[in-house]
């Protein structure tokens, strides 16, 4: 078993430069690339580039690979299921894997009740089935979202999404009738409160503004909330903010739309986040790490609130059938030992992480569940003045040292890796983690420009 990576060549290697170059040609410039990494093969939380450099992931795909790259158990599913059919579309058709999973849902997902599921093949479009699906039950128009989220790209999802304005800029006017409230960021907490004397009352604003000033409650179709927020910096919220969220949405007929596309499947150290607050919902997205890297989504509701009639919503690639039996495998994998795995191996990774806050100011916060873990770093821990530039310059260091790892926010490193990861692998990357932390400090000291040049 590999537990440190391997850096044979600089770094992009000459045949990921190659293929960088033809990429840069013919490949939507839109898409994100923080480093030049190039994917050859990987197995389990390590990966191989198309030079031969090895590194430890601790991206997993932007969280997807739950089970690790390249599950054995998860493969021989697929290959198996490969050689009956490869496609028959659930939303004319019927075939078992696509029945199996909505069992499987419906056992696993943190709603009370009898539960169906609604298949499609990523998580912008679970959520944006979800968005349809509240608005067709209530007969309400508007929904209430959350400053700092990320729920996808289409244009309902990406108007309820308000993560970074380059998300939405240039695609205006989003779909009417979003209203965004303050998260529950304890570390930097809206409305001015200590975390130990908070009471969630971010949600004042919810209550005492939205729902007075710009929205009467009986027009609003859902809240669409996620447990644990991803791609505004992997912020973990008091309990007490989604019991209230609760209470509220419950007191007015809104549906509360639990978006577990990034912290769902394991990676908290629960099968899905929600089950760290104590909160059922009417609906959940799932996506990421549902199918080990294969694409597929599900949106799962109580039955009563899916009843919409046939043709209402579909997707002619959604439930595919090997994206099916991966899911089915990988929850039989998650259950065998990775969901606990993410809880033990978590602790270990927060517990380190701690230790290096006590040493380099430049960590503000560390907080997480499982292996969703954010540090969140700042110039000063007084003003909490955010390094942004300190954070891009660590990811790059990193790569460079062999560990593939992304920020989450504007200032926050998040650490997602496969959750097949091991202590020892942990402490791999938190050594490199920490030589970037030292030489970034002897960056800042000694000059201004990138690290490592």
């Amino acid at each position: 078993m590999i537990t440190t990576p391997n850096i044979k060549t600089a770094l992009p290697g000459p045949k990921a430069a190659a293929i960088i170059a033809r990429d840069a040609k013919r490949v939507s410039t839109s898409y994100t690339r923080d480093y030049p990494f190039v994917m050859a093969r990987g197995e389990g939380a390590v990966v191989e580039d198309v030079d031969g450099n090895v590194f430890l992931d601790c991206a997993a795909g932007i969280a997807v690979t739950s089970t690790g790259h390249s599950h054995p158990d998860v493969v021989k599913a697929i290959v198996d299921q490969a050689h009956k059919y490869l496609h028959m579309s659930g939303t004319d058709f019927f075939y078992e894997p696509q029945v199996q999973l909505a069992e499987e849902m419906a056992a696993i997902v943190p709603i009370d009740g009898e539960v169906r599921s609604f298949f499609g093949n990523s998580g912008t479009e679970a959520n944006e089935a979800a968005l349809k699906l509240a608005k067709y039950h209530t007969k309400r128009m508007n929904i209430i979202a959350f400053l700092g989220s990320f729920h996808g790209r289409t244009l309902g999802a990406l108007a309820a999404t308000s993560s970074k304005f380059i998300q939405r800029r240039g695609f205006g006017p989003m779909m009417p009738g979003v209203f965004h409230a303050p998260y529950a960021n304890c570390y930097r907490c809206p409305v001015g409160l200590k975390p130990e004397s908070c009471q969630a009352e971010c949600l004042g604003f919810v209550e005492e503004q939205i729902l007075v000033h710009l929205v009467s409650p009986d027009e609003v179709a859902g809240v669409l909330v996620e447990p644990i927020q991803g791609e505004g910096g992997y912020v973990v919220p008091a309990p007490v903010f989604h019991q209230r969220l609760r209470d509220l949405t419950t007191r007015h007929g809104m549906m509360l739309i639990m978006d577990e596309v990034q912290s769902g499947m394991g990676r908290t150290g629960r099968m899905f986040a929600a089950e760290h607050f104590g909160v059922k919902a009417d609906i959940v997205t799932i996506a990421k790490g549902i199918a080990s890297g294969l694409p597929l989504s599900a949106t799962a509701a109580r039955a009563d609130v899916m009843n919409w009639p046939p043709g209402a919503h579909a997707s002619t690639f959604g439930g595919n059938p090997l994206s099916c039996v991966a899911a089915l495998e990988t929850i039989k994998v998650l259950r065998a030992g990775l969901i606990q795995n993410a809880e033990t191996v978590g602790n270990h990774l927060i517990d380190r992480l701690l230790a290096l806050k006590d040493k380099y100011p430049l960590i503000g916060d560390v907080r997480g569940k499982g292996l969703m873990v954010g540090v969140e770093l700042v110039r000063d821990r007084q003003t909490k003045e955010r390094a942004t530039t300190e954070r891009d310059r660590i990811v790059q260091a990193m790569f460079k040292r062999g560990v593939l790892i992304l920020g989450a926010g504007r200032n926050a490193l998040r650490f997602a890796p496969p959750l097949v990861i091991n202590t020892v692998q942990i402490d791999s990357v938190l050594d490199i983690f920490e030589e970037a932390l030292g030489e970034l400090g002897n960056c800042k000291k000694v000059r201004v420009g990138r690290l490592g040049t």
